[in-house]
């Protein structure tokens, strides 16, 4: 009975691994589907990785950490998994401490002093409008921008955990939390929704699987998947030009958007260049293969679950992983508890590399070491044979136990001074769920702009301190999910009322004046789908339509080109007809052009061929014969009754 126990569960176990094999050979770890909203007439009308934005992204910019994100589908490692909506803090790991899952906040730019020096709110708006300015024309000369607009990259991570019993929220968000008592409760409540086509409302269900690790004396030992989201604040400064926008087709044709229109948009999603060349007027190299790039480097920063104290050095199957840019000479070992795709061994694998990816065919697994016992351990055993003194051969077995957790990159948002400047001196009352902060909306103040509803100071879910005027337009492509207002009304010590906009995270901030509407929100996930055969070839061929005359020599036989179409279709339409004929019979008459024949006259047509010489076009064949039988001229006449 025992063993028929430990057989069934080993089979369950090669099952899921099957499963995730096959998740593994369809495509690599990224984004796989957002929640459908709409129908069509054509396929690209549905929801794939975009719908009404990439990732369901959206705007919470009255929150003061808050970053709008709403449900996906993921995979990960070859884990397909469904989140909640995330709607995830500014919050990073812990700096200081191993402690798990423990996150400190990331510290907002200061304002430049230059802005801070003016003496009234107006001079102080005029000159906050040149840093932003800067930023947006990358010019640090004289406004060194990069001190007060910083880069913080978010990320998904996800592992396998052994608290099974308890039902572990992700992460903190202000508006979202698992809806459930229990691991159990939560996968009976995503089996309804899946059965009967339906979601919770409040969109707080999440599919993350459960597992069968390991077998111990016959009794199996589970993981449950989890994961969360965090940010790591960048040590370098990302110029906008490192973003490359990817054209996605089916959110353009859905909308029929250009490119301009698409990347002004928030369907619009982004890769990063190979590398930063130090000219952020220059265009990089965009188009390129290669194996540690600018998101290596920036990946490589960001701790796995050990946080930034991870010290952690990896030997698989006895071989010690160094850093990918590592030399003979200067061999430094890869401190595997930060993220990372790319290894090097010293010793050549079957194919004579050294250079290792992680993952069989996954380019955007990104994995992390850990020692925290909170995440499963995988444990094997690896045999190799030895020769000893008395050449007598005996095997040599090694155990090997490692914990890892995965990640992919979601966004890099620019921080701007906008979380910090607060020109009407507005008091902050901390935490929209403290006492303090029930002195903001007291009363039934609500933000309307009069002394009486006027919002009495701000807090964390009424983050309103930007002066309005420092806009000159309105909150940019207005989603559902968006909570900010327009313009709020706020006290401030005085008791005046002070008209301000929403200080938090936005995809596009709205128009400025002199400098135009911002995007400080750049999505750089991956998707799924990205990583299969098909999509490859497709996009290649994308690559070539969308290029013809960069890829023309690439074609089997030369394409007609969009512009010579275009001068096609711009001519002139031509109708001619043949010169008329006095010989009788047939007597006096004439034909019109219809193709390679001609139109009946006086009982009769002809079959034509037509030449084109001296900018004349003329009959060279009539009926087979030089000249046609009734002695039509060869020169054809313009019909001008056309």
């Amino acid at each position: 009975m025992q063993k028929g126990i430990v057989d069934l569960t080993r089979q369950v176990m090669l099952q899921q691994l099957y499963v995730e094999e096959k998740i593994r050979s369809d495509g690599a770890s990224g984004l796989k589907q957002v929640r459908h909203h709409g129908d069509g007439t054509k396929p690209f009308y549905g929801a794939s990785h975009v719908d009404g934005s990439v990732a369901s992204m959206h705007d919470h910019a009255n929150y003061i950490r808050t970053v709008g994100l709403g449900e996906l589908g993921m995979v990960m490692n070859g884990i397909d998994f469904r989140t909640r909506h995330n709607d995830y803090h500014l919050l990073m790991p812990s700096q200081h401490t191993k402690e798990y899952n423990k996150l400190d906040e990331i510290q907002f730019p200061n304002v430049p002093p230059e802005v801070l020096s003016k003496h009234t709110v107006e001079e102080q708006i005029t000159e906050m409008r040149e840093w932003f300015k800067a930023w947006r024309d990358q010019n640090h000369v004289k406004r060194d921008y990069r001190k007060y607009f910083k880069p913080v990259l978010c990320y998904m991570e996800g592992g396998w955990t052994t608290n099974t019993q308890t039902l572990e929220e992700p992460f903190n968000s202000d508006r979202h939390h698992i809806d459930a008592s229990s691991w159990f409760d939560l996968q009976d409540k995503v089996r309804f929704t899946s059965y009967s086509g339906g979601k919770s409302n409040l969109e707080n269900y999440a599919y993350l699987p459960t597992t069968i690790m390991n077998v111990v004396n016959g009794t199996p030992e589970y993981a449950q998947w989890n994961y969360r989201i965090a940010c790591h604040p960048l040590s370098r400064d990302v110029p906008l030009n490192a973003f490359i926008p990817q054209d996605d087709l089916k959110a353009r044709l859905a909308r029929t958007q250009n490119m301009t229109q698409y990347i002004n948009s928030r369907t619009c999603r982004f890769s990063l260049t190979a590398t930063i060349n130090g000219n952020a007027h220059r265009s990089p190299d965009k188009n390129k293969g290669y194996s540690w790039g600018l998101l290596d480097e920036l990946m490589y920063e960001i701790p796995g679950k050990d946080n930034y104290v991870a010290n952690i050095t990896d030997d698989p199957f006895g071989l010690t992983a160094y850093h990918t840019r590592s030399t003979t000479h200067n061999l430094t070992k890869l401190n595997t508890g930060y993220y990372h795709r790319w290894y090097k061994v010293l010793e050549h694998d079957a194919m004579g590399q050294t250079n290792i990816h992680r993952g069989f065919a996954d380019e955007n697994l990104f994995v992390a070491a850990t020692t925290q016992a909170h995440i499963a351990p995988m444990k094997v055993r690896s045999c190799h044979k030895e020769t000893d003194g008395h050449h007598h051969q005996h095997d040599v077995c090694n155990d090997y136990i490692h914990r890892y957790t995965y990640a992919i990159p979601l966004e890099i948002i620019y921080l701007t001074p906008l979380y910090k400047w607060n020109p009407f001196d507005l008091p902050y009352h901390g935490d929209s769920n403290s006492n303090e902060a029930k002195i903001v909306t007291k009363n039934g103040r609500n933000g309307d702009l009069s002394p009486e509803k006027a919002l009495n100071g701000t807090h964390s879910a009424f983050f309103y301190k930007t002066p309005n005027a420092f806009f000159s337009g309105s909150e940019t492509e207005k989603d559902k999910a968006d909570t900010a207002r327009g313009v709020v009304g706020v006290l401030d010590k005085h008791g005046v009322v002070q008209h301000v906009a929403a200080s938090g995270t936005r995809i596009f901030l709205p128009n400025i004046d002199g400098v135009g509407m911002l995007r400080t929100r750049f999505p750089i996930m991956p998707i799924h789908g990205e990583g299969a055969a098909v999509w490859r070839e497709v996009a290649a061929m994308k690559e070539m339509l969308m290029n013809m005359g960069t890829f023309a020599p690439l074609f089997e036989s030369e394409p007609t080109s969009v512009v010579d179409v275009k001068a096609l279709l711009a001519m002139k339409e031509y109708h001619f007809i043949v010169p008329p004929t006095t010989r009788d019979p047939p007597g006096l008459h004439s034909h019109d052009i219809t193709g390679i024949f001609t139109s009946l006259a006086n009982g009769h047509q002809h079959s034509i061929d037509i030449s084109y010489q001296n900018g004349q076009y003329n009959i060279s064949s009539c009926d087979g014969l030089p000249r046609c039988w009734d002695d039509h001229g060869t020169t054809l006449l313009e019909n001008t009754n056309n």
